[in-house]
């Protein structure tokens, strides 16, 4: 596991041990940072005495070369710079009219990240490539449609990108539709946090009715997701991801005050700078928490999860047919989006590894909005593998949440802007001859102007 100190490592620990007949094993925990390595090490050998007996291995390490030789699996959750660019990432774009909920994975935020955290992805897979070449690579790092898009390019290893928006989502719309959701017949197709629900169904009953009927007539049911069910309403079907994130992929709801307020709620469901105002304490309460349950590792609920982590592993490891959903490369698997570029679809796991599925055409107003979006991660890969700064200033003049707002010309003095605040975590042809530049003074204009 890399970036060990990461929420996800409990979690997905527990899950990996919980694996029926898997009683046994070794993780190797990685991160550069010591303290909360020290923190998930105990607390993941804390899990390992009271599932297993301490059966269960934990190796701690700041340095992952010493201990990737014989990985049969491997999980990536690294985070590039910590906290120290979160504001850059939301506050720099606000002064350009940009508001951003989460800004983690699309957006002036998203691509930022990717410019600091795709550079050190690609050391890993080099490792890889070099020391266990045939280890199952499951990412969970965002920016996750362009890390995805990035491993396809450059390594020959197996690896799929992980979210947990597919497993949530369907839940939520079977409780929404009252139908137990292991009787829900679904099919889900697009991009990561651009994925469509396309069919929803009860023993042959289109379930749709009901949920459209639910959302226009009753409000807790609309107030809980207010930017995913106005999608739904207009474009047909129901998407991935919280409100929050969805806003930032269209250039609907957040380019007005009017807007923001009609339809942007608090926290995931479109707070504005959200991630940029809770993410730090967010990382203090999460070590903090996690020392507390080291300690008394009964606090920590220790039935398996819906992580898609342990499920790869265990249909991989004892050949017990899998089915998730995961990003890969569009081999035709939705022919009317890029064949260049990265898909979310369903995708089967047995002793060979990841076997995507086909899943046909979307409709094409769904369609349309999610190749906007690999048109973005095309330029940003092509940008940080070719050291092309011209492909990033690109990307970020085409990204829907950014066009919606400004002109090329204010784009690109805002990316320079957010490359010189961020200059110390970028790979160096990016501030190469940039000059320190005179900030702007551009506020949100009024509503109507």
């Amino acid at each position: 596991m890399l970036g060990a100190g990461s929420f996800f490592t409990a979690g997905l620990a527990r899950d990996i041990m919980l694996i029926p007949g898997q009683d046994r094993g070794e993780i190797r925990l990685v991160d550069i940072d010591k303290k909360r390595l020290d923190i998930s090490v105990n607390l993941v050998k804390a899990l390992s005495d009271k599932l297993t007996n301490g059966k269960w291995k934990v190796i701690g390490t700041t340095q992952r070369k010493k201990v990737l030789k014989g990985t049969d699996y491997l999980i990536n959750f690294i985070e590039v710079s910590g906290v120290q660019c979160v504001r850059h990432d939301n506050d720099i774009p606000l002064k350009y009219g940009i508001d951003q909920c989460i800004g983690d994975t699309i957006g002036p935020g998203g691509i930022f990240k990717a410019l600091r955290t795709v550079p050190s992805w690609l050391g890993i897979l080099r490792d890889i490539e070099e020391i266990c070449p045939n280890a199952l690579v499951m990412n969970y790092t965002n920016p996750m449609s362009i890390m995805t898009l990035a491993a396809a390019r450059s390594t020959s290893a197996q690896v799929v990108g992980l979210c947990h928006s597919v497993q949530g989502t369907s839940r939520q719309m079977a409780k929404i539709a009252g139908v137990p959701f292991e009787e829900m017949a679904w099919r889900c197709g697009g991009i990561n946090h651009l994925a469509w629900l396309t069919e929803l169904k009860h023993k042959g009953r289109d379930l749709y009715p009901k949920i459209f009927k639910r959302a226009r007539t009753e409000k807790e049911v609309y107030e809980a997701d207010p930017v995913r069910f106005e999608m739904m309403f207009h474009f047909g079907a129901f998407t991935t991801e919280s409100s929050g994130h969805l806003s930032e992929y269209v250039p609907y709801f957040r380019k007005r005050k009017d807007l923001l307020k009609k339809y942007c709620r608090d926290g995931y469901r479109g707070g504005s700078g959200f991630y940029a105002d809770c993410w730090p304490k967010w990382r203090k309460d999460c070590d903090r928490r996690r020392n507390e349950l080291a300690k008394d590792i009964t606090k920590m609920s220790l039935e398996r999860g819906v992580e898609y982590a342990s499920e790869i592993i265990e249909g991989h490891r004892f050949n017990r047919m899998k089915t998730i959903y995961g990003s890969v490369s569009n081999t035709g698997l939705i022919p009317n989006l890029p064949s260049s570029g990265v898909v979310e679809v369903a995708v089967l796991v047995d002793n060979t590894g990841f076997n995507p599925c086909y899943f046909g055409a979307l409709p094409p107003q769904m369609a349309a909005l999610c190749a906007s979006h690999m048109y973005v991660y095309e330029c940003v890969v092509e940008g940080l593998m070719n050291e092309d700064r011209e492909a990033i200033y690109h990307a970020m003049t085409i990204d829907p949440l950014s066009a919606s707002v400004c002109s090329p010309a204010e784009i690109r003095q805002m990316t320079d802007e957010l490359i010189w605040a961020e200059r110390e975590f970028i790979p160096k042809f990016m501030s190469k001859g940039i000059k320190r530049p005179k900030p702007s003074k551009r506020r949100r204009p009024r509503i109507g102007a």
